[in-house]
């Protein structure tokens, strides 16, 4: 529900016979809060408190009734790894698989890395196994982990900082630092920390929305991600003259030759994706006898794993790249 300014307050109210006899009362669209107090001094103090939130032009909550700083410091108590979780099941229905797979794999990363100051789980191996397959996989949540992994996760839910430490640039600088490196300390490429890097920055950019941050804590942060290599070398790139020749010789291949030679022929001749080749029905191509033909793309079968799926399937239909699910695309 929206945040309101329609906000009321009403004089306190004395109840006899009561432990706490004094009662604050208000109002946020319409709707009556109260809180109670022992003595009138309490009552009047907290009553002052709400009354100059309203008047700085805080905006209050129809739920709790309390202003947008107090919600936002109760928020802010949060740890990382409760945010997180929240993420994946408010995400998880309206999300194809293999996108649940890359979120889960982006935060098991970053998640140890948001601890208490000099925290270091024992087997790391575990956590992370425990982290991708069950804590951010809604699918396993139908079972209890293994207890090996459930001693990992109570170990990150006695450790995870809370939200309100996750303004620090220290802090953040060094959690992105650990999206950089795989568990064996080694570099990762670049392009996968950058496809993590954008699921972490949509969890801050929804725990916004939800008043945990005024603003995005990423935003603005000096922090250099690993270039993305996307130059070509001329010298690995064969020319059609030589693809002609590669195509020729998997043809001849025995079993599935000529499938091959049609799977890389579109992908070569009509710069089609893999996941699209493999959709491709007969009926959506118009090939004449000679010259250039046409196909009719409907979308692409993508792996992600049945441990991923709604299903339990290993594969699952999309639709184009960018497009809205009933969108068609043509390839000359």
């Amino acid at each position: 529900m929206a945040m309101s300014y329609k906000v009321r307050f009403w004089e306190i109210r004395e109840r006899t016979g009561r432990q706490k006899g004094f009662e604050v009362r208000w109002t946020v669209s319409g709707r009556e809060k109260s809180e109670s107090f022992r003595t009138k001094g309490l009552a009047e103090s907290r009553r002052a408190k709400l009354m100059t939130a309203a008047r700085h032009g805080e905006p209050f909550d129809p739920r709790s009734g309390l202003p947008a700083s107090e919600l936002r410091a109760l928020k802010q108590g949060t740890t990382w790894y409760t945010l997180a979780r929240e993420y994946t099941e408010q995400r998880w229905d309206r999300t194809p698989g293999n996108t649940r797979r890359t979120l889960a794999d982006a935060f098991a990363t970053i998640t140890p890395a948001l601890v208490e100051p000099g925290a270091v789980y024992p087997h790391p191996h575990i956590l992370r196994r425990a982290l991708y397959s069950w804590a951010f996989n809604k699918n396993s949540w139908k079972a209890e982990p293994t207890k090996e992994w459930q001693e990992a996760l109570d170990w990150l839910q006695r450790n995870s900082l809370p939200v309100s430490e996750l303004e620090d640039p220290d802090t953040l600088r060094r959690a992105l630092d650990a999206l950089c490196r795989k568990l064996d300390g080694t570099a990762a490429a670049a392009k996968t920390v950058k496809r993590k890097k954008a699921a972490v920055n949509e969890v801050f950019g929804v725990a916004v929305e939800r008043g945990y941050f005024t603003h995005n804590p990423l935003n603005g942060l000096r922090w250099t991600a690993p270039e993305v290599a996307d130059e070509v070398d001329p010298d690995c790139v064969p020319n059609p003259a030589q693809v002609a020749r590669l195509l020729e010789a998997v043809r001849e291949l025995p079993g599935r030759g000529a499938h091959l030679y049609a799977f890389f022929g579109c992908m070569y001749y009509a710069a089609m994706r893999p996941a699209e080749v493999i959709h491709l029905r007969k009926a959506q191509c118009r090939l004449p006898s000679t010259g250039w033909g046409l196909l009719n793309l409907k979308g692409g079968i993508v792996t992600a794993g049945k441990e991923w799926t709604d299903d339990g399937s290993v594969h699952e239909v999309h639709s184009l790249k960018r497009r809205a699910a009933k969108a068609q695309g043509v390839k000359l």
